[in-house]
């Protein structure tokens, strides 16, 4: 009998234990006599630390240590400056963590913690970014180790020549993950072995990590992370409350949990720095791009560079035989960026397809059919031919479902009362990434399977999938297939992050199910009681450089009504269709595209933050201030995809579509406000305090507004 699990809409494996309660999380490990640990965030934007007064918390009932950089255990320095925590005086933002309270229950350090006293020497500080800031720089690289500038042809003479042009500045604010599970650890020793149960994306990384720092090899770590409430790339790598959680835990002798409390999450977890972007489009008479110019200027803290790569998107779209991206960087007393769901795609989208859709208005064509016109035939950036690029089927089916060719192309042709109603479209995109991972397949005497595989299951049902990947190429249902997940003593896998993690953890259990078929295949009589196993190492074979071009494409379609008396943009419908390659689970897969439409929406409309110049902090730190989107928020959204196939990927032939979902759905939403309304908004979010005053000055043009 021929099983096809792969591409079932499989509910997912753990999802009983999560709304049961069942499943535990990294803060909810009840070793005997564990205690909880509160950090003391610095309350400057620079300096150092010249004195701590810790009498008060120590003398808070059930208080048992105080740890600040004059008593902490010394680590080895780590790669990742970030998490030098308590090492040293040095304050190079606000929210540094300085002190770190530990006792008997949450309540006790959260209380010691409000009682310690720190004496700074202060400096001067600067937090603001400016496209002219006088200490901007081109690095050599960007995030994911894109070059920071690529040029072709002679862009400044094209778009000087062109017929029709635009040049156009768009704003992206900083940006925040904000997970559902605050970031949190439980670290317990027992002599020299370290054991960690963390929220991460990759427990793989954390091992390496806290070995190095703390002297030990990585056979005496284990770092466990078997249920993760969320990370959007902010969990990709150690964050400080993992190392604050073994450091407490050595010094006391017990176990120690540390939970960040969600108002430090924006300054000590990473967060999407803000952006500034430039695109100059040139276009000639046959209505085809001639120059396409991105310029980019972003912030990076002076703990380290981390550059978000949001030219990188213009080297991939369009089709123009003169081009320029450059990124610019800014050092500030800021923390420290990092990654969020769709790092340089998503702003770099945003800008892009929002100047595309003013391209198309100076030319007086529909937008639609502007994109399909600058279809390029290859990558324009490094001329490999695409592995697979159906973007035009996914906007002629986007156009279709979405009944667009019903739409009056005219701004503020639509109203119902004072409700102004458009509709927009932008395009999606995002690289197919595979790293090498290892994993183990076991058949058991019983006649079931055991798959083990240090993947993260971060939400996306990663544990599901996996499940029937091995059950294909087992020829077996996926009930009788087992998988392990989440522990830094399985065998090792790439972290979850780039849309990579099926693609690549799928690799390796492919192959180490192909394996295990094959010896069972040679297999007489009955299995021994351990059983039969079989391993795979896709290093040297997964992602290993491809000539294909591959990545994922997608077009968004959104609808909006704004009112003309508050302001308020609400989406009331939105639609996405992907071509993704073969879609392995058809209900996780709708899931992760409508989370990520949704997560887009949220960026357009409501969500953005802002560092005060004289505190040195943002202003929007908690849910009560940074605004995602809930249930009364959330529209009719629809997520499609074609049928595609692509023989250059992967064994299972399937792209990652955690973060594409969200790539473009801004630009669709910020190009529907301005057909509702006729004003262009180019920078977000489409707040009523942005919207509304926008749209009083169309009313009376002598007023002068900024949008």
């Amino acid at each position: 009998m021929t099983h096809t699990a792969v591409g079932a809409p499989a509910e997912r494996r753990e999802g009983r234990a999560k709304v049961t309660g069942t499943a535990r999380y990294a803060a909810e490990h009840p070793f005997p006599g564990r205690l909880h640990a509160r950090p003391v965030p610095a309350a400057i934007a620079r300096g150092r630390v010249t004195g701590i007064d810790t009498a008060a918390a120590l003398a808070v009932p059930g208080v048992h240590a105080v740890l600040t950089h004059e008593n902490a255990p010394r680590l080895a320095a780590p790669d990742d400056p970030t998490l030098a925590v308590l090492q040293g005086p040095g304050v190079p933002h606000r929210g540094w963590f300085v002190a770190l309270v530990v006792a008997d229950t949450l309540e006790a350090a959260r209380a010691g913690a409000s009682t310690v006293r720190v004496r700074y020497a202060v400096e001067e500080h600067d937090v603001t970014l400016t496209g002219s800031h006088p200490g901007a720089y081109v690095p050599e690289v960007t995030n994911g180790g894109y070059p920071a500038v690529r040029e072709r042809g002679d862009p400044e003479g094209a778009f000087g020549g062109a017929a029709v042009r635009v040049d156009v500045e768009y704003r992206v604010p900083p940006l925040h993950n904000h997970p559902m599970e605050p970031h949190a650890s439980t670290a317990h020793w027992d002599g020299e072995r370290l054991t960690v149960h963390t929220s991460s994306q990759g427990t793989t990384v954390v091992r390496a990590v806290l070995a190095g720092m703390f002297g030990l090899s990585q056979e005496r770590v284990t770092v466990v992370a078997e249920h993760v409430g969320g990370g959007f790339g902010s969990k990709g790598t150690p964050r400080p409350d993992v190392v604050l959680a073994a450091l407490a835990a050595r010094h006391t002798g017990q176990a120690v949990t540390v939970a960040l409390p969600r108002r430090y999450l924006p300054t000590v977890v990473g967060h999407r720095a803000p952006t500034l972007h430039r695109l100059r489009l040139g276009a000639g008479t046959d209505r085809r791009l001639t120059c396409l110019v991105h310029e980019v200027t972003t912030h990076t803290s002076r703990v380290t560079e981390f550059v978000e790569q949001a030219a990188v998107p213009s080297r991939v779209m369009y089709a123009a035989p003169h081009s320029r991206t450059e990124h610019r960087v800014v050092p500030l007393d800021v923390p420290t960026p990092s990654w969020m769901r769709a790092p340089g795609g998503t702003p770099g989208m945003y800008a892009l397809e929002s100047a595309v859709d003013e391209l198309a208005t100076e030319l007086g064509m529909d937008p639609v059919e502007l994109r399909i016109r600058n279809e390029p035939e290859a990558e324009p950036d490094s001329g490999k031919p695409f592995s697979s690029r159906n973007l035009v089927a996914c906007l002629r089916e986007g156009a279709r479902r979405f009944g667009w060719s019903r739409r009056d192309p005219r701004p503020r042709s639509r109203a119902a009362g004072p409700l102004l109603v458009g509709s927009g479209v932008a395009a999606a995109f995002h690289p197919v990434l595979v790293w090498p991972s290892t994993a183990a397949a076991r058949a058991l005497p019983d006649g079931s399977f055991l798959v083990r595989v240090n993947a993260a299951d971060i939400g996306t049902g990663a544990r599901t999938v996996l499940a029937q990947i091995a059950a294909d190429v087992l020829g077996v249902p996926p009930a009788r297939v087992r998988i392990e997940v989440g522990c830094s003593d399985l065998p090792a896998a790439s972290l979850a992050g780039g849309s990579s993690g099926t693609a690549s953890w799928g690799w390796a259990v492919h192959e180490a199910c192909a394996r295990l078929a094959r010896r069972l295949a040679g297999h007489a009589g009955p299995l021994p009681e351990r059983g039969v196993e079989a391993s795979a190492d896709t290093t040297g074979t997964a992602d290993a450089g491809s000539p294909w071009a591959r990545y994922a494409f997608g077009a968004h379609f959104a609808e909006v009504a704004v009112d003309a008396v508050t302001g308020e943009v609400r989406v009331r419908r939105l639609l996405g269709v992907y071509a993704a390659g073969r879609i392995l689970n058809a209900l996780t897969a709708r899931s992760q595209f409508v989370g990520g439409m949704v997560m887009g929406m949220g960026m357009a409309l409501t969500e953005g933050s802002t560092l005060d110049a004289e505190s040195g902090d943002f202003a929007e730190s908690d849910l009560a201030s940074y605004h995602v989107p809930v249930h009364a928020d959330v529209p009719d959204v629809e997520a499609h995809w074609i049928e595609e196939d692509d023989p250059h990927l992967n064994p299972m032939g399937s792209k990652g579509i955690g973060e594409i979902g969200t790539v473009g759905t801004a630009a669709a939403i910020g190009n529907a406000v301005h057909h509702a309304t006729g004003v262009r908004f180019r920078e977000l979010p489409l707040t009523p305090e942005r919207v509304l005053p926008a749209l009083a000055a169309r009313r009376n043009p002598n007023r002068q507004v900024n949008v």
